[in-house]
């Protein structure tokens, strides 16, 4: 059952062994990449766990922080769920489970690495990983541009990357400082003057 993911989250939180649990069967269904596109579908619009402003939100900062982004935003949704109980158990969901599994496939797969149709099968997870991704980033892209500076500002910095081929820690230390200046500027603006 699908839910408006615009609709505002379950008012009880979740427990403990509910997060880790949600963790780990995110981690163990999503194939071949696109995980936040699973974990918006799971936590915003199946559970309702977080509102879909607050996950973005919460993938924007996991992205601008050093380290695994699906890790990190497991982390945060945790902490924004159950504090910093809630931030470990999600971190531990969503990477030992796979990782136990993931060592089991790779001695598998070791075994049978001249298999064309595996190597077909890894391409066919691999595009509908992509889809699931570009879902995700579109979704986001849309609550992101509220005007035609942050539209600007995103129109860079993908020119600056995918088309210019620039070196991506230097395109999102001059970018984000500047995006991060232009939305505080804005808010000051709309706050009431006493």
């Amino acid at each position: 059952m699908q839910t408006d993911p615009s609709s505002p989250p379950s008012s009880s939180p979740p427990t403990l062994p509910q997060i880790f649990l949600a963790f780990c069967k995110v981690g163990l269904t999503s194939f071949g990449g696109g995980l936040s596109g699973w974990m918006m579908r799971e936590f915003v619009q199946q559970r309702r766990w977080l509102s879909e402003a607050d996950f973005l939100s919460g993938l924007a900062l996991a992205q601008s922080f050093p380290g695994v982004n699906v890790v990190n935003l497991a982390i945060w949704i945790g902490f924004r769920l159950r504090g910093g109980h809630g931030a470990l158990l999600g971190g531990l969901g969503i990477t030992v489970p796979p990782m136990l599994v993931a060592i089991a496939l790779a001695s598998l797969f070791a075994s049978m690495a001249q298999s064309h149709g595996l190597h077909v099968a890894m391409a066919g997870v691999a595009a509908a990983a992509v889809g699931v991704s570009l879902q995700t980033g579109l979704r986001a892209a849309r609550r992101a541009l509220l005007g035609w500076v942050p539209a600007a500002i995103m129109g860079a910095t993908f020119l600056a990357i995918f088309v210019l081929r620039l070196p991506l820690l230097w395109v999102v230390g001059a970018m984000a400082p500047l995006s991060i200046f232009i939305a505080y500027t804005r808010i000051r603006r709309q706050e009431p003057r006493e």
